[in-house]
């Protein structure tokens, strides 16, 4: 039987860098932890911004720690809603992506780019690559079964290794309503 790796539901959210956060919500301000996620160090803080669109606008978390780079991450819905041009990327990789204003209690903040659509990836320690037979970069498919009738393979998954994660697999909003994912959702590499 092959081995199984729980599969989270990434809902639309941002990063900020120290000096975005201090324009969003005042000089010195730092981030509040709400929820501990999966990934170590990572959190859902308690602070909330609206990111604008040419078309509309949403309210979305900020997760923490801050960042070097701005970054908000956005479903396809989301980015025709919204209307940004948020190409589908792996997270950091934010060079000519979409635009966006963000807006804190404070203040404004533009982003000439910094708007994706995360790329479906697969959070592993070395040692689960090893266990995996995968690497760092590589692409394979990923089984959810389930007892809905709403099994799907999604293809196209990046594999990202570090000794600073833990084995989770992150898909996006849209993605997990087209598999009726439910939590906790499992999922097995059919390569």
């Amino acid at each position: 039987m092959a081995k199984e790796f729980i599969v989270e539901t990434s809902a639309r959210h941002a990063h900020v860098t120290q000096e975005t956060l201090e324009v969003l919500f005042g000089a010195g301000y730092q981030l509040t932890v709400k929820k501990n996620l999966s990934q170590p160090g990572q959190f859902a803080s308690g602070e909330k911004i609206t990111v604008v669109g040419s078309k509309g606008e949403t309210k979305m978390s900020i997760l923490g720690p801050c960042r070097s780079a701005n970054q908000v991450e956005i479903s396809a819905t989301d980015a025709r809603s919204l209307g940004i041009a948020a190409p589908v990327r792996e997270s950091g990789d934010i060079a000519g992506s979409g635009s966006c204003k963000l807006v804190g209690p404070a203040g404004e903040v533009e982003l000439k780019e910094g708007v994706i659509v995360a790329k479906r990836h697969i959070h592993m320690t070395p040692a689960d690559a090893a266990e995996f037979g995968v690497e760092n970069g590589q692409i394979v498919e990923v089984l959810i079964k389930n007892d809905n009738g709403r099994n799907l393979i999604f293809g196209d998954t990046v594999v990202r290794v570090s000794d600073k994660y833990a084995l989770a697999m992150h898909i996006d909003t849209d993605e997990a309503n087209a598999a009726s994912c439910a939590s906790p959702q499992m999922g097995v590499i059919v390569k």
